[in-house]
């Protein structure tokens, strides 16, 4: 039943209700009231930023058994981890491998192609570069896709054009043939940049969502990681054939997990959506709450009109903008790229082993990655956030340091050391946080009518940083090696800043509590 109730009577009533309940007519159950505090303008407000008290307070009584509340009181939705859930998640950090494997083919792979095909150092580059073209044109499709064949089908999709580049570049003769088949691996990862983050976040509990999506990092990490390895002692052609592998495990993988239920419910099959939520969640978990939240925000979102691009730069969407923007314009900035491109050339500038460096670089990405994922839901975003880009600023100015003091002939024995330390600390700082957390905080933030159009945008912008720092990285280090450093410090300096102000803390809330409260600060 709907009870008008004014505010200060509300608490009477909740205590009339627990004196009156052990004196139900049903001493042999337990009987639950689910209490829902409705407010009426809730649903306006997450358009206009508006808030209102709570107007009506909605009780649904059930009649259940003892044990069935004994089953409810040990078993959360918002804290399970079940079978489900991880596997899922497993399905879809295949996608990540994929990704990891098709960045970190081309530096092992080059002496190879280039004797074989006889490229010359022009075609090479055009190779190498053009991943990233391919991975912006599917970064603008990929929101679009997302939302019209879901989240699932989207990684299947995918996989399809990855697989093909893959087998192009093992079969090619020339350098055409190669182009092309990177071309499409580059478009196949540019949509699962976006999709895998989203998908993990929204079938995720809350509580758990952070360490889940921060996986999608650790294995592109893992990709990069075992391409550099075993490139070193297998042919380019086998190399890519072994890149196959994961493409197809996430393809069969796909036939048995579910699709998204925010998806499921955004497009009206509110059946599905609960099955879906039910399977996650587990058979004996209760639902009921996050499924009327799902229901509830949908179809607010429902009644406005069609999205469109230009309706994202209203200022209703302006701090969920600055922010996913903001934090990937601030990690591309930062340097990875030219540091991970190039880091044998930075060891080799500095005067020490490249291949030491390298295999250095590796060994700390991945623990670093690892523990990434464990403090994510511990510590929350934010403080990981500066953590991290407060190491990436110090890593940068070392090497900085390096280079100027061996420009000045100042400590010239001691310059590589610093060098290498400085690198190893960007490394694994930048892989304790700022890799993995601006993607799980971009799945996180835009609303679901939203998402896709946001989705696309700041992941266009993320490839489009990479391959600016990647293009530019050789001409700034001809330009002034120690500038160039000292540039990426600041970069990494004014992010600290921009967390600290900016960035809200998601940790431990839904989806729909996340998006909702970033309105108001728009509204202001």
């Amino acid at each position: 039943t709907d009870i008008p109730l004014p505010k200060k009577d509300q608490a009477f009533f909740l205590l009339q209700l627990s004196i009156l309940s052990p004196f139900s007519l049903y001493p042999q159950n337990t009987i639950r009231y689910n209490i829902y505090i409705y407010m009426e303008s809730q649903r306006e407000s997450i358009d206009d930023g508006q808030t209102s008290s709570p107007l009506l307070l909605r009780v649904k009584p059930e009649i259940r058994s003892d044990g069935d509340a004994e089953r409810q009181s040990g078993s959360s939705s918002a804290s399970s981890v079940t079978p489900a859930v991880v596997l899922s998640t497993l399905v879809a950090v295949s996608g990540s491998y994929v990704f990891g494997s098709a960045v970190g083919y081309s530096s092992p792979a080059q002496s190879g192609i280039m004797d074989d095909l006889g490229l010359s150092l022009a075609e090479y580059s055009v190779f190498g570069s053009i991943l990233t073209i391919g991975a912006m044109l599917g970064a603008v499709m990929s929101g679009k896709i997302a939302d019209f064949i879901g989240r699932r089908g989207t990684m299947g999709f995918s996989e399809i054009f990855c697989i093909m580049g893959w087998l192009a570049i093992v079969l090619s003769k020339s350098a055409w043939w190669l182009d092309l088949g990177r071309l499409s691996l580059g478009y196949g990862i540019g949509l699962l940049s976006y999709v895998v983050p989203v998908y993990i976040a929204e079938i995720t509990p809350k509580n758990l969502r952070g360490g889940f999506t921060t996986v999608n990092q650790l294995m592109i990490c893992c990709g990069v990681s075992v391409m550099y390895l075993i490139g070193t002692v297998i042919n380019w052609r086998t190399l890519a054939l072994i890149g196959t592998i994961p493409c197809l495990l996430q393809l069969l993988g796909l036939f048995f997990i579910p699709e998204s239920p925010r998806w499921l419910a955004k497009i009206g099959r509110w059946v599905d959506c609960e099955a879906a939520l039910q399977l996650l969640r587990g058979e004996s978990a209760n639902i009921s709450e996050e499924a009327a939240e799902i229901r509830d925000y949908t179809e607010t979102l429902q009644r406005l009109s069609e999205a469109r691009m230009v309706d994202l730069f209203q200022r209703k969407y302006a701090h969920s903008l600055i922010v996913g923007v903001g934090l990937m314009v601030l990690q591309q900035f930062g340097g990875v790229n030219g540091i991970a491109y190039y880091a044998s050339a930075i060891f080799v500038s500095a005067g020490f082993s490249s291949s030491v460096g390298t295999i250095a670089m590796v060994v700390v990405q991945v623990p670093m990655t690892m523990l990434g994922v464990v403090l994510m839901d511990i510590s929350g975003r934010r403080p990981l956030l500066m953590v991290s880009a407060a190491g990436t600023c110090l890593g940068c100015f070392l090497v900085g340091l390096s280079f100027l003091m061996q420009d000045l002939q100042i400590w010239k024995e001691f310059t590589p050391i610093m060098a290498l330390g400085g690198v190893l600390i960007f490394t694994g700082s930048f892989s304790l946080g700022m890799g993995g957390i601006p993607w799980v905080i971009m799945s996180e933030i835009f609303p679901i009518n939203m998402k896709g159009l946001a989705g696309s945008l700041v992941t266009v912008v993320n490839w489009f940083g990479s391959w600016i720092i990647s293009y530019a990285f050789n001409f700034l280090m001809n330009w002034t090696s120690e500038g160039t450093f000292f540039i990426f410090a600041s970069v990494c300096g004014l992010t600290v800043v921009f967390v600290a102000k900016l960035v809200p803390e998601t940790k431990g809330r839904t989806l729909e509590e996340i998006q909702a409260s970033m309105n108001p600060f728009s509204a202001k």
